[in-house]
């Protein structure tokens, strides 16, 4: 396959535009091949997954991008980092990693990037608006930003994703190209009780129901009967992104290029079509507990990072309550949602219930908990889905109300709920 090569890049092959530069063009060529295409087409943004500490390699790789001097060609926001920065030592965080995470932070930052260092950057910073190229990281806002916002990303990898900040180029593959961006199985929700459909949880049991379903085909739900908040769908798209690798969605008469079933699927017809039950849910919902007993050691919430609604809706349930002393309450954010529930007297409720409100980073990527930590329970059905295998810990999923309740009680306590047959 012959490479078509703009002359832009072939400039920054041969070293024009510095040696950092060179260095992510040489990569993003080299990867051609694999993505099956010859070219690459322009990016706008990028959203960057490699800012996060993983060993000593990650920190190499940052520190050498930096040390040649690269620089982001386009607007960069970062994914969590490794490490909250200022409050890392309330946890089991061993002093080393923290050093080693807090470098590798300063090299993304060298590199021009905004330290953002969260999970949903699309909270607070400029979002992408429909048909906008975009070179994202990180499975929860790429399946974001490709359905909600109808921007054009594929899922970057860790390292890849960097490359095209800084040439401001990428692979003209996949989700970036119209032609793949139709439906290709429908999910019929029209069999769903209504009294599911209405209840907290459900917009994240769909999405682990249909993530394990479609795999990485692009699902296409029909026969909702309620309006989902932003929130909901984060929620539903993190969860598709975990239990399936799925990087766009299309809610029928929600999200952008889903006005119809017809726009969703292109004009074409679906290649598999599956009713979605109540007892499929019901099963869904089940299978992202681990735990039967009511034992808990930690409540965590927020992930992807927690928005300012989910403050707003949180700290109500904790008026004139506190936590048992045998349970941590734990909410992750962006340190610029963080200061926003702060000016709006949020955290301060949160303190005052016995939570900890830990920014930049998450549960899941960092050596927070500590070998006392066995039982989780959140609201998250990504926590859910991941916990087991990255944390070694049982995990209940429950509402954010019973969240609350089993936080002061010092044992799991779940309410009744549309989920029990």
């Amino acid at each position: 396959m012959s490479l078509s090569l703009s002359a832009v890049d072939r400039a920054m092959l041969a070293g024009e535009r510095g040696a950092g530069a060179q260095m992510a063009m040489k990569i993003l060529v080299r990867m051609l091949p694999v993505y099956g295409t010859n070219r690459l087409l322009d990016i706008t943004a990028a959203h960057i997954d490699s800012a996060l500490f993983q060993g000593d390699a990650t920190l190499e790789w940052a520190e050498r991008l930096a040390g040649l001097e690269a620089r982001v060609a386009v607007p960069t926001t970062l994914n969590v980092s490794g490490v909250d920065e200022h409050g890392w030592q309330l946890w089991s965080v061993p002093p080393l990693w923290a050093e080693k995470a807090r470098r590798q932070m300063d090299a993304y930052r060298a590199m021009g990037c905004t330290p953002t260092w969260t999970c949903a950057p699309y909270q607070e910073s400029k979002r992408p608006v429909p048909g906008q190229q975009i070179a994202w990281g990180e499975s929860s806002a790429v399946i974001f930003a490709n359905s909600v916002l109808a921007a054009r990303t594929e899922r970057y990898p860790d390292l890849l994703d960097i490359c095209a900040a800084i040439t401001g180029r990428a692979p003209a593959v996949g989700l970036h190209l119209e032609e793949n961006r139709a439906g290709r199985i429908l999910f019929q929700l029209k069999a769903v009780d209504a009294t599911v459909q209405n209840d907290e949880g459900f917009w994240g049991v769909l999405g682990h129901f249909i993530g394990k379903t479609t795999r990485e085909a692009i699902p296409v739900i029909d026969g909702v009967k309620v309006q989902p908040s932003e929130d909901q769908l984060k929620a539903l798209g993190a969860a598709m992104a975990s239990s399936g690798a799925v990087a766009l969605f299309h809610l029928v008469g929600v999200t952008p290029e889903a006005q119809t079933i017809e726009a969703a699927f292109h004009g074409k017809s679906p290649e598999k079509e599956v009713d979605v039950t109540t007892e499929a849910l019901r099963a869904a919902h089940a299978e992202l507990t681990t735990s039967a007993g009511q034992e808990l050691d930690l409540v965590a919430l927020g992930s992807p990072h927690f928005s300012l609604d989910e403050f707003r809706n949180l700290v109500p349930l904790l008026a004139g309550r506190r936590r048992h002393d045998a349970v941590r309450f734990l909410v992750t954010a962006s340190r610029t949602i963080r200061a926003l529930a702060d000016r709006l007297g949020l955290l301060s409720e949160i303190e005052r219930f016995g939570g900890t409100v830990t920014v930049d980073t998450c549960i899941l990527t960092t050596p927070m908990l500590g070998p006392g930590v066995r039982i989780v329970m959140t609201n998250s059905p990504k926590y859910a889905y991941y916990a087991p295998g990255l944390l070694g810990t049982h995990v209940v999923f429950g509402s954010l109300k019973d969240c609350v309740h089993s936080a002061v009680a010092g044992k799991i306590v779940r309410s009744a709920s549309p989920w029990e047959a």
